[in-house]
């Protein structure tokens, strides 16, 4: 049986621990004690899209943990090497997947082993995680994978583990490019975290109506199509259509990643996202206003943390003027 290693158990990294548990030895690498306890206690349970519930084992330790044939890394992308760096020597002839937004996870991993393989990966599924020990899955499509050019990663690799998650009652694809499928998440997923950060509006219809002159979805439309422009700058031909995804993601009012974080004053995913659109733009000689825009307004965001708990007297001061 293969054993593979779960780096991050959040929603996404939740749903693939319990799933792949029912076909092979998953462990699960946590920064808690009490995750830790409660996964080894009681499992997870998932309900949602499929129902049942998984026995695994789980561990804050890599002392304790064995050599793994796979693993995947689920943390947000600005997380990689804190989570990762730890369990990085424990692939030494297998293959990690960065499920991750954006672009530059899967190089941050790479930089980290020292032997084994890294797989390109990007997944449009989503849950909610309701507690340490149960997931909510919502929506169920696939996890596109293929080789990390850089780590000479064997296609077969990828095969397999796509056909562990197909068995597992999970959805995936083993692609021999999967570049255009990581475009096509990233444009999404930087045009809707991006604008659901700064409206703080969670993923609902608002971000596809475009009836009326004041409809979010026109800002939307705007945005993916600016990110397809870029893509095309760099020689990507998408795998998927951004907008279409948009819709789909629209019908689920499902709160995305950085809106959580800004609710919680926490560092964003925004440099792996936006930042990343704008900064192919830069490199490919093309303009991007719109995701240059936004991604500067949630670094000002994100600035604005710090200056107000450096400047909490100041504020006092002119308030009781």
């Amino acid at each position: 049986m293969k054993k593979i290693l779960i780096v991050g158990a959040g929603a996404i990294g939740s749903l693939y621990a319990a799933h792949l548990a029912r076909v092979a030895e998953v462990w699960v690498f946590a920064r808690r004690p009490e995750h830790v306890r409660s996964i080894n206690d009681h499992g997870i349970r998932v309900t949602g899209h499929n129902d049942f519930h998984s026995r695994l084992r789980a561990s804050s330790d890599a002392r304790e943990l064995p050599d793994f044939d796979f693993g995947i890394v689920a943390t947000k992308a600005n997380q990689t090497r804190e989570a990762f760096a730890p369990v990085a020597h424990l692939f030494r002839s297998g293959a990690v997947l960065s499920a991750q937004n954006g672009l530059g996870s899967e190089e941050g991993i790479a930089e980290l082993m020292p032997s084994g393989y890294v797989i390109r990966g990007t997944t449009f599924m989503s849950g909610t995680r309701f507690a340490d020990d149960h997931v909510h899955y919502e929506l169920n499509t696939p996890t596109w994978m293929g080789p990390f050019e850089p780590t000479n990663t064997p296609f077969e690799m990828v095969e397999e583990l796509a056909a562990l998650m197909n068995a597992s009652g999970l959805k995936a694809e083993a692609l021999r490019d999967a570049r255009p499928a990581q475009w096509s998440k990233l444009i999404f997923n930087a045009s809707v975290n991006g604008v659901s950060a700064l409206a703080e509006l969670p993923h609902s219809p608002h971000f596809a109506a475009e009836t009326h002159f004041s409809d979010l979805g026109h800002l939307l439309h705007d945005l993916i199509e600016e990110g397809k422009t870029v893509a095309a700058a760099v020689g990507i031909e998408l795998h998927e259509d951004p907008w279409t995804m948009n819709r789909v993601g629209a019908r689920t009012n499902h709160p995305p990643s950085m809106l959580y974080d800004i609710r919680h004053r926490l560092p964003t995913e925004v440099d792996f996202l936006g930042g990343a659109i704008a900064r192919e733009a830069q490199r490919a000689g093309i303009a991007a206003p719109l995701h240059t825009a936004l991604y500067r307004l949630i670094k000002a965001k994100e600035a604005s943390w710090e200056w107000k708990n450096e400047n909490v007297h100041e504020d006092v001061a002119v308030s009781g003027k």
